[in-house]
């Protein structure tokens, strides 16, 4: 089977497309043909060293859309459209990057889709980690305001169109004057540029502060991201775009706004017992992109063989939406 491995840590010109042998069930996963898969900042952290221990040969990718070959358990149907996504792909198994791979039966989803395996693809990473973040941390409900920080990323643009499409105002935020009208296009009612420091901004437009945050940026922002947030509300981490995820000299009292509450939440947590994907709304999801409720977040589309440029791309941080990949 083809798939994308590298041998050592690198940039994007490590990773090469090779045939390998296709990997054996074990008890309780089952078998998947690959036919697309997303980009995640965290394969490219991965594949540079920067993020858990590299195995030298391993396909790479933390999600995939494709077909269900075997199923021992019988929970699916072959020839079955699905969705993957964590559940140690990459790091203890073959990750999406290869044709066939065997994955946690607890880690796949059964999509009953007619969307393109490439559309399909953008979905499981970021929003599988949106629903985890915004309904189950944050307890999202519709007429509440919602200030995303790091907005332009893949997840950010995932979180704004879910948002509105359950019914919120949403604030974004860009580094970038030239993303405004992209985060309008996705449904942003306000846009904020961001300096590092846009509580101020953030009051202008709601005085009283705003009723939730999803901070994508990380520990750089989360202090200034508080700053904006009303009595009782909440902000939640879920990137680290801004770096290491270290708060210097962080004061309980001073730093952290009387009532707020912060939390973290990992995509780890998918699959879970405590997050079964059968209770996702990841159908849902694609239901709406179908019907044009919520806007296509791809960027950019490539085929396996372009994977060293796919990857550039993706690390250059300049894609404007999700990266996806099809064989």
């Amino acid at each position: 089977m083809k798939a994308v491995t590298a041998q050592q840590p690198g940039n994007a010109e490590v990773l090469n497309v090779v045939e390998i042998e296709q990997p054996q069930l074990a008890d309780g996963e089952i078998k998947i043909k690959v036919k697309a898969f997303g980009l995640n900042k965290a394969e490219s952290y991965y594949r540079s060293g920067n993020y858990g221990t590299f195995v030298p040969g391993q396909a790479l990718g933390i999600e995939a859309v494709g077909e269900v070959v075997e199923d021992p358990s019988g929970q699916f149907v072959v020839g079955q459209k699905v969705a993957t996504v964590m559940g140690g792909m990459m790091f203890a198994r073959h990750g999406g990057y290869a044709e066939y791979i065997c994955v946690n039966a607890s880690n796949v989803v059964a999509l009953d889709s007619q969307l393109s395996d490439a559309e399909l693809a953008s979905l499981p990473e970021v929003y599988l980690t949106v629903w985890g973040a915004l309904d189950k941390n944050l307890s999202i409900q519709a007429g509440e305001t919602l200030l995303i920080r790091g907005a332009t990323s893949g997840l950010g643009m995932a979180a704004l169109t879910y948002a509105k499409a359950r019914g919120l105002s949403v604030i974004a935020t860009t580094r970038n004057s030239e993303s405004v009208a992209r985060l309008r296009d996705l449904g942003a009612d306000h846009v904020v540029i961001d300096n590092g420091d846009i509580s101020e901004q953030v009051r202008a437009l709601y005085p009283a502060g705003v009723d939730k945050c999803l901070e994508v940026v990380g520990a750089a922002t989360v202090k200034d991201s508080m700053k904006a947030i009303s009595p009782w509300g909440q902000v939640t981490v879920v990137g680290l775009l801004g770096g290491a995820p270290v708060i210097e000299n962080f004061n309980l009292m001073g730093d952290l706004p009387n009532t707020i509450k912060l939390s973290f939440f990992s995509s780890g947590m998918l699959g879970t017992d405590a997050m079964p994907l059968n209770e996702s709304p990841l159908n849902w999801v694609a239901q709406q992109i179908a019907a044009g409720t919520i806007p296509s977040i791809i960027a950019s589309e490539f085929k396996v063989d372009d994977i060293v440029e796919a990857h550039q791309l993706l690390d250059s941080n300049k894609a404007g939406g999700k990266i996806v990949v099809s064989f």
